[in-house]
């Protein structure tokens, strides 16, 4: 009995122990982590005693936190579309696969697209992501036509141009850190432009002769599927790899001019490249990058731009005549992306949307009264590769100056010493003619004889771009510049000559000075072209000959024109400053690519709003005077027209005279808004039309 109770006892007290071990070893275990603590502390208090205050603490290293793609996005992307269209005609003999696409840096063929997107993402503990997204994107020029024939309606072509192009879609992936591999799929929208011409047999049996043309507006709905990559490169932003197939299925559509029924389907694929700002994002989720931001650079701007013509004094109307009573309107939106190469090199690619038109389909004034407007105008947006060029600096000594980052441009340090070698497509006027006060129609004066001289006819397509290379060497006070580029394969045509059988070459000298210790640039500038062009005095012969107007292409032949031009840019005070221009080019030959412009004189003020208490602010007046020469004012009047003008008739010619002026008013979040007139005198050189006042408004914003 006495040995049961003492066995029972053993068990109780085992089983006490058992309990109560794992509480013992726990405050021992936190007892000696005080003890090593208060004992590491004491130590390294005393050490620290015996350190100089001053000597530095290495930071602790940033813990490996988890990228969270939780969140909302927006962003752009760009990249290139092809598509495919099988259309079947009433009462025809051979349908077929009419719509496809490309891309090039020569022309305005089709493939480059360009767009926005936003969506939302939430991301599980397990790391899936799901989400939904909606784009809209724009082509450049995709395009497609087909011709039928049959006894009963003869020969008929059809064409269409898709427009643009969008998706409302859902994200499905999994998440690597801060890598992002999912796929996507919804519903896809299309606007198309679709047209019908009728063509009429000839004599010999053909049929060239274009008849009737029909324009219908298209809506398409259909699916979209794709896959995709997406990288968290830096806090906030994200870029990513994505491709998209979209189906809008088979519609029909009734040309009742033509009596003709056409079915047609119409599938789409994209390949895209994007880029996502997350702008509710903590920068504390960011992890380490394996891709230094220091090495990429991303831009961007949008500027809308609004102007308007009241009635006019205008007895006859040409061709190219500016339009009584007008409003017009443009917009574009930049993309500016840059990656350094190595020392010194860099690669910038600018992808453009652009919308709308100038004033008279962009005609009527040589001294054109706005910048943004191009020579081919839209309804609806397209995507353009307006730059993509490589620019490497040679430093060759001297005193260091700081360069700060901006738009096609890396914060660096450069000497005054220094070789700049600039090839690939970007724009002339980025590189000769450059004026502080009077160049950059997104921020100052809009007018095209005040931003550039206006007889300055650098080489060009119809958006103002070319191929080319060129170099500046800066030396002490003084630079040279030099480059030859590509010309259009016809003069102020879309299409650049692939060949390089025509070509300009463009010189410049600048001279660096200081006036009572304000800073100042005088620039000498110089151009030979070499190209198909042609000799006023050739079409006024030629049209006394047929007995019809003056025809320049008509009398096109490879030759030469050169021009020369002088600037002026000077600071008379830190916010206040001047700038003149001066410049002739040859009189008895056709201009090329920029404007109707022998001769011009121009000159004007910039003032900063330090001086009312808004230093952000801006106001500029301007004034310039444009000439021809006789026999280009001859050829006018013989009913030619030229890049710009041409009336029909120029019975009383006269110098164009213009004056602009604009305030620039800084809002928040880096907005500005331009209120800006002009007063024209004799546009197009014709004494018989305007005076003209044109009112402007422009929205620009850019990081």
């Amino acid at each position: 009995m006495m040995l049961r109770k003492s066995k029972n006892r053993i068990v109780a007290l085992q089983g006490a122990v058992a309990l109560a071990t794992p509480r013992l070893l726990s405050l021992r275990l936190t007892a000696a982590l005080l003890f090593a603590g208060a004992s590491l502390w004491t130590a390294l208090g005393a050490k620290a005693a015996d350190v100089p205050a001053t000597m530095p603490v290495k930071a602790s290293p940033i813990p490996d936190r988890s990228y969270d793609w939780t969140g909302f996005y927006a962003g752009v992307h760009a990249g290139y579309g092809t598509g495919s269209s099988s259309w079947a005609a009433q009462n025809t003999v051979t349908p077929g696969p009419v719509l496809s696409g490309s891309t090039d840096l020569f022309s305005r063929a089709g493939g480059l697209l360009g767009g926005f997107q936003a969506g939302y993402n939430i991301m599980f503990p397990s790391r899936v992501v799901l989400g939904i997204e909606t784009d809209v994107t724009f082509p450049n020029y995709l395009n497609g036509s087909q011709s039928f024939f049959s006894p009963t309606i003869g020969q008929a072509s059809t064409s269409e141009a898709v427009e643009f192009a969008g998706t409302v879609r859902g994200r499905a992936g999994y998440a690597f850190n801060n890598w992002l591999f999912y796929g996507t799929g919804g519903f896809a929208f299309e606007y198309d432009q679709l047209s019908r011409t009728q063509q009429v047999a000839t004599p010999t049996g053909g049929f060239a002769v274009p008849g009737t043309t029909e324009n219908q507006m298209l809506g398409r709905l259909g699916w979209t599927a794709g896959a995709g990559i997406e990288y968290g490169f830096a806090p906030h932003w994200t870029a990513k790899a994505e491709y998209l197939f979209s189906d809008f299925g088979s519609h029909s559509n009734l040309y009742a001019q033509g009596v003709q029924r056409i079915d047609s389907d119409l599938t789409l694929q994209e390949v895209r490249l994007g880029l996502n700002y997350r702008p509710f994002d903590d920068a504390r989720r960011f992890v380490r990058d394996t891709l230094s931001i220091d090495n990429w650079a991303v831009h961007g701007q949008t500027t809308y731009v609004q102007q308007y013509a009241p009635p006019f004094h205008a007895p006859y109307v040409g061709p190219n005549s500016l339009i009584s009573n007008q409003s017009r309107e443009t917009w574009d939106a930049t993309l500016f992306v840059g990656v350094r190469l190595w020392d010194g090199a860099e690669a910038w690619i600018n992808t453009e949307i652009d919308q709308g038109f100038g004033l008279s389909n962009t005609v009527g004034v040589a001294g054109y009264v706005s910048g943004e407007a191009f020579k081919i105008g839209a309804d609806y947006p397209y995507t353009r590769l307006h730059r993509a060029f490589v620019r490497q600096t040679i430093n060759l000594g001297g005193e260091t100056e700081k360069v700060e980052a901006d738009i096609n441009q890396f914060a660096k340090s450069q000497t005054a010493n220094r070789l700049v070698i600039t090839a690939g497509k970007f724009s002339v006027a980025d590189i000769f003619d450059t004026n502080k006060y009077a160049h950059d129609t997104r921020n100052d004066f809009m007018n095209w004889a005040l931003i550039d001289a206006g007889s300055f006819d650098f080489a060009a397509d119809a958006w103002g771009y070319t191929m080319g290379a060129a170099t500046e060497w800066y030396f002490d006070r003084w630079a040279l510049r030099a480059g030859i580029f590509d010309l259009p394969v016809v003069p102020n045509s879309a299409n650049l000559d692939p060949t390089f059988g025509q070509f300009q070459s463009v010189a410049e000298v600048e001279e660096r000075h200081e006036i009572w210790s304000q800073p100042g640039k005088l620039k000498v500038t110089g151009f030979l072209t070499r190209a198909r062009n042609g000799s006023y005095a050739d079409a006024i012969q030629l049209a006394a000959l047929t007995g019809g107007p003056a025809d320049i292409a008509a009398v096109r032949q490879y030759r030469s024109r050169a021009g020369i031009g002088a600037g002026l840019e000077q600071q008379l005070f830190p916010d206040f400053g001047m700038f003149a221009r001066a410049g002739m080019g040859g009189g008895g030959v056709e201009s090329d690519n920029f404007t109707d412009i022998d001769q011009t004189v121009s000159g004007g003020l910039s003032v900063a709003g330090k001086r009312w208490g808004r230093p952000d602010d801006t106001f500029g007046v301007a004034g310039v005077v444009n000439t021809i020469s006789g026999v280009h004012q001859a050829f006018l009047n013989a009913g030619g027209l030229g890049i710009l003008v041409g009336d029909g008739q120029l019975p009383h010619p006269g110098p164009e005279r213009i004056m602009e002026t604009y305030y620039s008013y800084a809002l928040p979040q880096s907005w500005k808004i331009t209120f800006d007139y002009q007063y024209i005198v004799n546009p197009a050189y014709n004494r018989d039309r305007g005076p003209v006042s044109v009112f402007g408004t422009r929205l620009h914003w850019q990081f």
